[in-house]
């Protein structure tokens, strides 16, 4: 088995091609490398996988129509696991271009490439950032998210159309995974684990959004990475009692499955902060500040149609999931 993995460099994807890698299945990694945050921490990801054999990495830009068209007519993979995209909300404010290059014209080569070399399973990272507007908890695939609150899930939205297009089309199996506030060892620099850690740390005060009146379906990696190694097995299927009449976005006449995956246990911003101040045993000062654009006060998921289709729900509590990423973070930094 040859398994595609885009983003390889980054934090899902570093984490998903290893354990391809210690399940024996032969990956290909492609990353662009871009400067959204320090190249090193990508560098190392990378030292990681290269640490295991059946690995090869190609610096690659899925918006790239040449070169992508190009990888998939050698390669002949079965599987893609499409990682790859212009991540954050707030950033998405200052460079919208960005995420029209790299999450919709991107998305549409990754697509071109599995209708004209056919694989076994399209799974793409959507999120759950395309709720948007939906106060409606907790949020399930079978609500209306036809009101984003920022391009970034603009965008991701998109894909999930844009699969469906081609899964109607084309007959490709696309499956979804709208992922919810995920953080562990190797995460991104820009998220609130990251930033909050380091701040403490330092003595320095974090900004904290809306007074702390926030709250996040916060997600530990190794469950997200369990759901997408259940989720390839479980290749997406015609619904056979899809009602035209009264169709569900989550589902399909099309081999076409979305799948929220959370911890489905929402938590308080503010407890989220103690529960890093209690592993650092050091106070947080905190920056009160208002809403930021583009943001949400709650994510919340519903995983009945995950666990329906995989027999697996996330389940490490975040206690358990901030020491080790507070331990990681430790040895990576030589704290």
């Amino acid at each position: 088995m040859k398994v595609l993995v885009t983003g390889a460099a980054g934090f899902i994807g570093m984490h998903v091609a290893r354990q391809l890698l210690m399940m024996h299945i032969e990956v290909v990694g492609i990353d662009n490398m871009n400067d959204y945050y320090d190249t090193r921490l990508k560098d190392d990801r990378l030292k990681q996988l290269r640490l295991q054999p059946g690995f090869r990495f190609i610096k690659l830009d899925i918006a790239d129509r040449a070169s992508m068209d190009n990888l998939f007519s050698e390669e002949k993979f079965q599987y893609v696991i499409h990682l790859a995209a212009q991540a954050g909300v707030r950033y998405s404010l200052e460079n919208p271009h960005t995420y029209i290059d790299s999450n919709v014209t991107g998305f549409l080569n990754i697509l071109e490439g599995c209708r004209h070399h056919p694989v076994k399973h399209l799974i793409y990272a959507s999120s759950s950032s395309v709720y948007g507007a939906n106060t409606h908890m907790p949020f399930s695939v079978d609500d209306n998210v036809d009101h984003p609150v920022s391009l970034y899930a603009a965008t991701k939205k998109s894909n999930e159309l844009m699969a469906h297009c081609y899964s109607h089309l084309y007959g490709i199996p696309t499956t979804g995974l709208r992922f919810f506030t995920v953080y562990g060892p190797w995460g991104r620099p820009d998220m609130s684990p990251f930033l909050f850690v380091y701040a403490i740390l330092k003595g320095m005060p974090i900004n904290v959004f809306n007074y702390g009146k926030m709250q996040r379906d916060f997600t530990y990696i190794d469950d997200i990475i369990e759901g997408i190694i259940r989720v390839m097995d479980a290749i997406a299927q015609p619904d056979k009692a899809f009602d035209h009449t009264a169709p569900v976005p989550g589902s399909s006449d099309a081999p076409y499955r979305i799948y929220n995956i959370g911890n489905h246990t929402p938590v308080d911003l503010m407890t989220f902060i103690e529960t890093i101040e209690n592993t650092l045993n050091k106070k947080a000062i905190k920056n009160l500040l208002p809403m930021q654009p583009g943001d949400v006060k709650a994510t919340f998921a519903d995983i009945d149609s995950l666990r329906q289709a995989t027999r697996f729900e996330p389940k490490t509590p975040l206690d358990e999931g901030i020491a080790q990423f507070v331990a990681w973070y430790r040895r990576y930094y030589d704290l």
